[in-house]
């Protein structure tokens, strides 16, 4: 064998070991920050031998080291709390569209991406949790209703930089127009208990300390308190009941909002990157997010929690998710200007 042969081998040789390397992980990018993902990960590595390496920040850093990476970003994966951030991300040209059916037919119709840039792992709906002493079920109906005078001083929220209260807002704006949604929200701030601060855990243990009747939060926080282990989080959850607004038959349905992973645009372990997001969308690891984490699972065959199915069946606003992020910067700005911290 000649030199030059030889050098050509090595070269070979080492390009075909990279490559069984790549193949054999996934690079992620993630916002999500629960324990319960750390074990899917695992579960998923024993069962294909692939390794995941998880980055770890909020959903704007991600975006923009996705950008400043551009065809050099090892990422295959981006994960989200928010659609409204994987639109985003897909308008500034960073994810590639996934056409799977074997992970579509995983997921119910409904809560897909008509753009195909972004896949649903989980949902949760952003409800309204009122206390079991100081106000009746028959009090409430629709998101509109919270900027009745009724509810002066006696609503808890967290503040407006919040992703969840944008995505709700951005969700208000398309339903019902950005001057309705400006006036909804100049009344909704003025029935504030007090200054938003703090997660939606904390809106609830206001309630129970009596600071306020009823809050905005997300459905699972309400399951991770009625299946916790510390007294003041279960009284928290023992203080409140659970009611979705906009329920009746000529009403929209409760907005909700999508854990969602979209697949990064040069994705180098694209084929792995899939294999996981077809894991995460079946039943297995469905049933370990809706019991662990008490998020509502978007894989039709399987069922809520046992702590989230006592709640009953829901309407969910229809909405296409995208308009979450179609509509973020007129949400940011309604907030400016009513006062909403």
């Amino acid at each position: 064998m000649t030199n030059a042969f030889k050098y050509l081998f090595i070269i070979l040789f080492s390009i075909n070991c990279s490559n069984e390397k790549k193949s054999n992980e996934i690079n992620l990018y993630s916002q999500r920050h629960y324990t319960i993902d750390k074990i899917q990960y695992e579960n998923f590595e024993k069962l294909t031998g692939i390794k995941i390496n998880v980055i770890k920040a909020n959903a704007d850093e991600l975006i923009e080291r996705l950008k400043n990476e551009g065809e050099n970003s090892p990422a295959d994966l981006f994960i989200t709390v928010d659609a409204g951030k994987l639109y985003k991300a897909s308008k500034m040209n960073l994810l590639q569209k996934i056409n799977s059916q074997k992970i579509n037919n995983n997921i119910a119709s409904d809560l897909r991406d008509p753009n195909e840039f972004w896949i649903p792992i989980t949902y949760r709906a952003r409800i309204i949790v009122y206390s079991k002493d100081r106000v009746t079920k028959k009090e409430l109906s629709t998101y509109e209703d919270l900027a009745n005078e009724k509810w002066k001083g006696r609503i808890l929220v967290r503040s407006s930089s919040n992703a969840y209260n944008q995505a709700l807002m951005s969700s208000i704006v398309a339903n019902n127009g950005i001057e309705s949604a400006t006036e909804w929200s100049l009344s909704l701030v003025k029935n504030f208990a007090r200054d938003p601060k703090g997660n939606d855990r904390d809106q609830v243990k206001a309630i129970a300390a009596g600071q306020g009747d009823l809050a905005i939060v997300n459905s699972y926080y309400i399951g991770v308190l009625l299946s916790s282990d510390n007294p003041e989080e279960l009284n928290a959850g023992n203080s409140i009941k659970v009611y979705f607004p906009n329920q009746e038959e000529n009403e929209r349905g409760s907005h909700i909002n999508i854990s969602g992973i979209g697949l990064a645009k040069y994705s180098p372990n694209k084929e792995n990157a899939l294999k996981l997001i077809e894991y995460l969308t079946g039943e297995k690891a469905q049933k370990l997010y809706t019991n662990t984490n008490h998020e509502y699972p978007i894989n039709p065959l399987v069922q809520p929690s046992n702590i989230v199915k006592k709640w009953g069946d829901f309407k969910r606003d229809s909405l296409d998710l995208n308009l979450l992020g179609k509509y973020r910067k007129d949400a940011i700005l309604i907030f400016d200007k009513t006062g909403w911290k």
